[in-house]
């Protein structure tokens, strides 16, 4: 059965991953070069590759159920399972291991409302959610390290080194909001009880929020696909959306 949507009608493409076509090519000879594309044991899939990462980034995208999305793409709603279960970890990004001289980075978490209440936890915005830890490069926004997920009542400082993002980082300069006390980050001066801020140290405060805003700018990029809304996958699931959806989002920002 001809599947309704397919990758190799280019206008399919934008609105179901958020990428042009162009991009889109480089996603998948990347991912050719990765060895996703190469032969395996059983059952050979029912749809080509680029289909099947489409399929894949539309149910990131759109966050449709799995018997909605399967008709669009001619397949069963078990082939539509599979299709995500074996895809969306190979989508993932990858840290990035060394960062250069001079690089500055910016770290913030992020809640997933997560349904798979094994992992999350509820969280200051009263659902079940999940708290990921989002590194970006502060000069190009780009998604550099996603932490593991965490319950989403952990709070920033304490996630930033249980996630693994502390020790993907390294020694890196990264900045940070007023979360994240006794981390050694770069964060805001604080005011105490009593005392007023002198004026140079407003003016750095004024700064940082300014520089620190990039980051907020990604999560509602990313958070366009909608399964960052509210995930219903299990286990695993939400953080290999997390990772992929971070992948796309780069991969948009490059052109």
């Amino acid at each position: 059965m001809a599947g309704v949507i397919t990758a190799s009608e280019p206008s399919w493409i934008a609105p179901f991953t958020g990428l042009s076509p162009r991009s889109f090519g480089k996603l998948m000879t990347a991912l050719r070069r990765e060895g996703v594309d190469l032969a395996r044991r059983g059952r050979p899939w029912g749809l080509p590759l680029e289909d099947r990462v489409l399929l894949v980034a539309a149910y990131w995208r759109t966050n449709l159920t799995m018997r909605q999305l399967a008709p669009l793409f001619g397949v069963s709603k078990s082939a539509a399972d599979r299709i995500i279960d074996h895809l969306g970890p190979l989508l993932a990004l990858q840290p990035r291991r060394r960062f250069a001289k001079g690089t500055v980075l910016i770290v913030d978490g992020t809640l997933v409302p997560t349904r798979d209440h094994s992992i999350a936890e509820q969280s200051k915005n009263y659902r079940y959610s999940t708290n990921h830890q989002v590194v970006i490069d502060a000069d190009t926004r780009l998604v550099v390290v996603v932490g593991d997920p965490l319950p989403g009542n952990r709070n920033d400082c304490k996630a930033w080194e249980e996630s693994g993002a502390k020790a993907a980082v390294g020694k890196t300069l990264t900045m940070a909001d007023g979360g994240y006390p006794g981390t050694g980050l770069l964060m805001p001066h604080r005011r105490t009880p009593g005392e007023e801020l002198p004026e140079w140290k407003k003016e750095h405060n004024r700064k940082h929020k300014q520089v620190r805003a990039r980051v907020e700018h990604v999560f509602a990029h990313m958070k366009t696909w909608k399964i960052l809304r509210d995930c219903r996958l299990k286990g695993d699931g939400v953080h290999h959306a997390m990772l992929g959806i971070a992948r796309l989002h780069n991969l948009n920002l490059a052109g």
